[in-house]
């Protein structure tokens, strides 16, 4: 038998919840408790599991399977990028990004300072 030490504790609340219901169906418990040991867990069922859990007396146990193994190889890259490929690759991304900015026409400091002197829409908005 497994010992709980063996669980996490998800796979413990799942075993305790499963076994608690079983004995709340009225199934027979697995451990032989007294009178007064039932009185003093006050017949409830998820105590009653915990004992038998914490014994070892439980016969339910928990499939853990392990990641599947991948047959195939890692592929290898037969093109190596070298720095100069990098820096043109750098500048194409720099060259199109001009050219978004040309087609949005970004703003300069030196414009928004303008609008502000001429007193734009800002101080008429509430």
């Amino acid at each position: 038998m497994a010992k709980p030490e063996d669980f996490s504790k998800y796979e413990t609340a799942r075993i305790l919840g499963a076994r608690a219901l079983q004995i709340a169906m009225n199934a027979p418990l697995l451990i032989k408790l007294s009178k007064e040991d039932l009185e003093r867990v006050k017949y409830d069922a998820l105590k009653i599991a915990e004992i038998e859990f914490e014994s070892g007396v439980l016969p339910i146990s928990v499939k853990k399977p392990f990641p599947g193994k991948k047959e195939e190889k890692l592929k290898r890259i037969k093109e190596k990028i070298s720095d100069e490929k990098i820096d043109e690759r750098k500048s194409e991304e720099e060259q199109e990004i001009a050219k978004e900015g040309e087609i949005m026409e970004l703003v300069n400091p030196e414009d928004e300072m303008e609008e502000n002197e001429l007193g734009g829409d800002e101080g008429e908005r509430e």
